[in-house]
């Protein structure tokens, strides 16, 4: 059977109008076909959940964090669900353990090891729209069944995998946005929507700032090769497809940024093998996402190895660092706040070195110094002070003439 999966965001839940307008879109999807429908908790709502925590405890303990953010999707599930039968179509909703999402133990940042559909087809042949929790599993890692939530933006990897377990025609991801664009139109009000883009460009620009996405549900949907389609829940437009592989070049897809990064950096440690291993082994230890690894060339024994991590990691970073300071012998551990990413990314970019003259001569133009440099076969990386982000992301979203009607195209 044919079987289409939606999943909706806070932002299309935020109030019982909202959901209303969702319950409409549903009914009228459902009547076409067998319907799961992924939500996301009420706008504000995890934001809020997570206030009440911090103000009963200094440091909440992560399970306790997890058992309590999983109320906010099943409050949105339950109400959908009764909009529905509302409007005479048959639902029910089901939390993330009933509906089979299975995920390792690791409180706050699971991740999804398997899909039990069981419950989930049955619900479908009854002829049922299933609504299911997203951002949300269940984990046995320690003999007990433990409600686990994904991190932020985990029903997008809900929905996928919702969809790859079921064999779903199409995953449909449902927002205040009409689509993916070539920059956040918040800063460039001529960015321009783009109708198709593939799995490798988009997972780059969900890497790298763009938040119309979780990066680990592309990765998730390329892997299975799930179809996916990001719309606005707020109108009938098409949206951005996305899938397909890089079979043309020459083009930018877009400029990607993410503001509050933290620079730090090794100064002066000894250079041997193994050193950057007993550094990443610590911070993945403490659960630290670190990014944008660059390690400078040695001299008389020594280098400097520097990374960015998120700015409300910074701290915990550089606590972990302490830790890890005297085995690889570093002279200090320096940390640089308050910088930002900004990526260009396209699937041409590893044909032509004008990508990165273009890139680098208007940030110069500007006087923005460039604090690192990553490139990847399609994207290319700088960290700058952060005041100077949204400055940086017009020009050079002008530079690559990425607004409507423009085209560029490097030199024959």
């Amino acid at each position: 059977m044919t079987l289409l999966v939606q999943k909706y965001g806070g932002s299309s839940l935020k109030d019982p109008d909202r959901i209303q307008a969702v319950a409409a879109r549903v009914a009228d999807a459902a009547r076409a076909q067998p319907l799961v429908v992924v939500v996301s908790a009420m706008a504000d709502t995890t934001d809020h959940l997570i206030e009440l925590a911090q103000r009963v405890s200094a440091k909440p303990d992560r399970r306790e964090i997890d058992m309590l953010l999983a109320t906010g999707e099943q409050v949105s599930a339950s109400l959908l669900a009764m909009a529905l039968h509302e409007r005479g179509c048959s639902a029910i909703s089901l939390a993330g353990w009933q509906a089979g999402i299975l995920t390792d133990s690791s409180f706050s940042g699971a991740r999804i090891r398997s899909v039990n559909a069981d419950r989930i087809r049955h619900e479908l042949v009854a002829g049922r729209v299933v609504i299911v929790t997203g951002f949300q599993g269940i984990g046995d890692d320690t003999g007990w069944q433990e409600v686990t939530t994904l991190g932020r933006g985990g029903s997008d990897a809900t929905a996928v995998a919702l969809a790859a377990g079921l064999s779903a025609t199409r995953c449909e991801i449902y927002s205040d946005v009409t689509g993916i664009f070539t920059a956040d139109p918040r800063l460039v009000p001529d960015a321009r929507k783009l109708t198709e883009i593939t799995y490798e460009e988009m997972l780059e620009l969900a890497q790298y700032g763009a938040q119309v996405m979780m990066a680990r549900s592309v990765e998730l949907a390329q892997i299975w090769n799930v179809p996916l389609e990001v719309r606005s829940s707020y109108s009938n437009e098409g949206g951005t497809r996305i899938g397909g592989t890089m079979e043309y070049g020459n083009r930018v897809a877009g400029i990607a940024h993410q503001a509050a990064v933290a620079k730090i950096t090794f100064v002066a440690l000894v250079d041997r093998p193994g050193i950057a291993r007993a550094i990443f082994s610590v911070l993945a230890k403490h659960k630290i996402h670190a990014d944008l690894i660059v390690q400078n060339i040695g001299h008389h024994g020594r280098t400097d190895l520097s990374f960015t991590v998120e700015e409300h990691e910074a701290d915990a970073a550089m606590e972990a660092a302490a830790l890890v300071r005297g085995e690889v012998d570093a002279q200090q551990v320096t940390i640089k706040r308050g910088m930002a990413k900004i990526s260009v990314v396209g699937s041409g970019l590893s044909s032509s070195l004008e990508y990165a003259s273009t890139m680098f001569g208007t940030l110069g133009e500007l006087g923005i110094n460039i604090d690192m440099i990553s490139t990847s076969g399609i994207r290319i990386t700088c960290v700058v002070e952060g005041a100077n982000i949204e400055e940086a992301v017009r020009a050079l979203h002008r530079a690559f003439q990425l607004g409507e009607g423009d085209s560029w195209q490097v030199s024959a």
